[in-house]
Parts: structure tokens; C-alpha cells; sequence
């Protein structure tokens, strides 16, 4: 037994020299494709090179290192591009440097103004994204859903360590449920069912803190059986979270039911240390005014969000971002 232990230690030694040595390759790697876009984006400038004769460097590196991949005229262009977004902010760049090229490539092509771009790059770092999970992300736009979700985070809960620096600490107004592949008239049920098939794609759109608890949680009340949706428990908050899934609007009584789960739940669930559980109902729409109503008296620590089960239309979230935005400035 002992000397599995120590095997065990061993090969933890290994694995965290060789992420550490990984990190340094690619943070290595990502300064070097910054500094020969700076190179060339200065010269370019400058009047000095033209787009012929970036192809004949990228044709001249071929020729001399034929192994060596990645030095492609586009590529050498995405150097410049690369460069010439982050030059004057080298926060951002240092940050950028941590990701791999291929991620990077992605936020600057897909991310559209400056603070899309650094936020993804928070959002990324926070979550250890691989090139799929960040392109889902930027696809579903995660940017403008969370901008647009600024009253929804529960008061009750204390700010995790380095909240202002890592994005999805707060809860969404609006999930894009896409990955689902729901019919056109499905039930709850049918709900339920694709969220546990697709289990992995849940935890991702509603932030990779969350560990899966259970489906159709049990708990005992006056002899009478109830049962909660989803159960996770959320690393960050340090708490369980209570899921409702709504297929129509949302209605008043939710919130008093969701109250009961989570009382339920902090007097035979919780643990020693651990915060009081959070709800999170999700309806396919909701009227602001009744969830407003329904909300004033109550202290409860949960969020009543809505879903999409389609990509949501980046042009209507552009639009309410400009509302809100214009709201906001009328009030200062």
C-alpha cells in the first residue's frame, strides 16, 4: 500500500513538470509569433515590405525548414493581426500568452471589439477551455449574454477571489441550450432527459464550477417524498445549487417551491463550512414585471433566468445591450 502511495506521489511530480514545461513551450511559442508580428507589421508600416514579399518569406522558411509548420503566408499575416491588436496593452498580451495559438486565433477572428477579445481571454484562463468548448462559447455569444445579465447575480453569496478578473462568476439572465437538439413541442421530460445526455455541454454553458449532485434529488419533508430537478454543487460559492426546469413562463408559485427545496436542503443536506444552497429556476420566458412583484419580499437566494433551445440572434443582444446601455446613461 505504501508503495503505491509513493508511486502515486511520483507520477504527480511528473504530470506537474510536464504541464509546467508545456505551459512554458506555449507561452514561448505564442511571444514568438508576437514578436515576429511585430517584426513585420513594422516594416509593413514602415513601406518596407509589401505582400509579396511576405509570401516570399513564408516561401523562403519553407524552403530552409520544410518540417517546419505554421509559417504559411496567412499565418504570418495572423502574426501581424495578433500583434497589432494587443501592442498597446500589455496586460492583455501577457494574459493572451498563457492560451494556446489556436485559442488566440480564435479570439481575435470571432471577438469582435477589444473588450470581447480580453474577456474571452479571462473566460478561457478561469475554465482551461480546449479549442471546441471557447468556439461554443464565442458561437453562443457568452460576451453579450453576460453583459446583459448584470441584476442577475445573488446578492447573497460573497464575491469569489478575483471575481473582477475571471468572467462567469455571476449567473445568467438568458442559456443558450442549443446543444440539445430539442423537438419543436417537447415536455419537461424530454427536457430533463436531453440535459442528462448531454451533461457535459450543461456544466460548460452554466460554468465548469459546477459538479454534478443528482437527477430528480429526493428529499424528506413531514414523511412526504419531493423530489428537486438537478442538484450540483458549485466550487466557487462553495454551496448546492438547486435546479427548476420550466418549459412555459415563469409563475410566482416556483419561487415558493424553490424556497421550500432549498430550506430542505440546508437543514438535512448541507455540510459543516459550506454556504446556504442557491436556486436557479429556468423558464422558457418570464415577464419582468411579475418576477419583480415576486421577488420584492422574498430573501431568497435564488435566480429565475430563461432559456434559448436555438443560437440566439447576435443582432437582438447587440440591441438590448444598447438599451441597456442607453438606460443606464439616462439614469446618471
Amino acid at each position: 500500500m505504501s508503495n503505491d502511495l509513493e508511486f502515486k506521489d511520483i507520477i504527480n511530480i511528473i504530470q506537474n513538470h510536464r504541464q509546467n514545461a508545456y505551459r512554458k513551450i506555449n507561452e514561448e511559442l505564442v511571444m514568438m509569433y508576437y514578436e515576429i508580428g511585430q517584426y513585420l507589421s513594422k516594416k509593413v508600416n514602415a513601406g518596407e515590405y509589401g505582400e509579396g514579399v511576405i509570401s516570399k518569406i513564408a516561401n523562403k522558411i519553407k524552403e530552409q525548414y520544410p518540417t517546419l509548420n505554421g509559417f504559411s503566408k496567412r499565418n504570418l499575416y495572423q502574426m501581424i493581426q495578433f500583434y497589432e491588436i494587443y501592442k498597446d496593452n500589455q496586460k492583455v498580451r501577457t494574459l493572451s500568452a498563457q492560451l494556446s495559438w489556436s485559442n488566440n486565433l480564435l479570439i481575435i477572428q470571432e471577438a469582435k471589439t477589444f473588450e470581447a477579445k480580453e474577456f474571452y481571454i479571462h473566460l478561457c484562463l478561469k475554465n482551461n477551455y480546449s479549442y471546441r468548448e471557447l468556439k461554443r462559447q464565442i458561437r453562443s455569444h457568452y460576451y453579450e449574454r453576460y453583459l446583459l445579465s448584470n441584476g442577475n447575480a445573488l446578492e447573497s453569496l460573497e464575491p469569489v477571489v478575483g471575481e473582477e478578473d475571471c468572467p462567469n462568476t455571476k449567473l445568467l439572465d438568458v442559456y443558450s441550450f442549443e446543444f440539445l437538439d430539442l423537438p419543436n413541442n417537447y415536455k419537461e421530460k424530454d427536457l430533463k432527459s436531453a440535459i442528462m445526455s448531454n451533461l457535459k455541454d450543461f456544466i460548460l454553458e452554466i460554468g465548469k464550477d459546477f459538479s454534478f449532485v443528482g437527477q430528480e434529488y429526493r428529499i424528506q419533508v413531514g414523511g412526504r417524498d419531493f423530489y428537486i430537478d438537478l442538484l450540483f454543487y458549485n466550487r466557487a460559492y462553495s454551496c448546492l445549487v438547486a435546479f427548476e426546469l420550466k418549459i412555459g413562463e415563469f409563475e410566482p408559485e416556483y419561487l415558493s417551491k424553490m424556497n421550500f427545496y432549498l430550506e430542505a436542503l440546508d437543514r438535512q443536506e448541507r455540510k459543516g463550512g459550506e454556504n446556504p444552497s442557491v436556486g436557479i429556476i429556468l423558464c422558457s420566458s418570464k415577464n419582468e414585471t411579475i418576477v419583480e412583484y415576486a421577488q420584492t419580499r422574498s430573501n431568497s437566494p435564488t435566480a429565475i433566468s430563461t432559456y434559448e433551445t436555438k443560437l440566439i440572434d447576435k443582432k437582438l443582444l447587440q440591441k438590448k445591450l444598447i438599451e441597456y446601455q442607453k438606460a443606464f446613461d439616462d439614469e446618471d
